[in-house]
């Protein structure tokens, strides 16, 4: 029986929802530079989850692909609900599966909505939900550079344009984020990439979603040790 969420009909649903974590992906609609898709962080969530999902007990809801992407409004095709409202469709979201699903884990791959998480995560937890994030941790370039693009080459080749793909700005996230949360990424960075995807392969994006897959599911088997 399959294991998202979507295709399965209620009575399946309920009948799986014992013993399962409910796995809810986070993505966003933002632009990653010029070569690759506005759905990469929300490919990139789903794909962790569905991985984990063929080797344990996890549900995977619909992904959720709008997030809070403010510091990408300069770029066309960016779409962003904001902070406020991220936190609040989250809540709900939680406080909606709750009944069926006891466990709920949410998989965010977009770095602006760490805050957003975290704060529904709190707030449901202090409620009484049995809730956790999980934000997978790549170490490298920033936004759109050589581990996002090989992440993509790994899922999804054809959306990947690497004839198009050129180094942003390669400066250290530190030195140019005061600018970048004041100004947005455009004022940083004129193609939207923080960092330089070049050197990006299919292999190296295969192994970054096998370490983080192997560490959700270490954190799923620790839940409640």
């Amino acid at each position: 029986m399959s294991t998202l969420l979507a295709d399965l009909t209620w009575e399946e649903a309920e009948r799986q929802s014992d013993g399962s974590v409910l796995a809810i992906p986070l993505g966003a609609t933002e632009q990653h530079g010029p070569h690759l898709p506005l759905s990469t962080d929300s490919d990139i969530a789903l794909a962790l989850a569905k991985a984990v999902s063929r080797e344990r007990p996890l549900i995977v809801a619909p992904t959720v692909a709008f997030g809070s992407s403010g510091e990408h409004a300069g770029f066309p095709g960016t779409l962003s609900i904001g902070a406020e409202a991220m936190v609040s469709l989250l809540v709900e979201l939680v406080r909606s599966a709750s009944p069926t699903f006891p466990r709920i884990i949410l998989i965010s791959a977009h770095g602006g909505n760490r805050r957003c998480v975290r704060q529904a995560e709190a707030q449901l937890r202090e409620d009484g939900h049995d809730v956790r994030a999980f934000f997978p941790s790549w170490s490298g370039d920033a936004h759109a550079g050589r581990v996002e693009t090989s992440l993509m080459l790994a899922l999804a080749p054809d959306w990947v344009h690497l004839e198009r793909a050129a180094a942003g700005n390669t400066s250290p996230l530190p030195e140019i984020l005061p600018r970048l949360v004041a100004h947005g990424v455009r004022a940083v960075s004129a193609n939207g990439v923080l960092g330089d995807p070049h050197g990006a392969t299919a292999d190296e994006g295969h192994a970054l979603l096998r370490r983080a897959a192997a560490e959700l599911t270490a954190f799923l088997d620790s839940w409640h040790e």
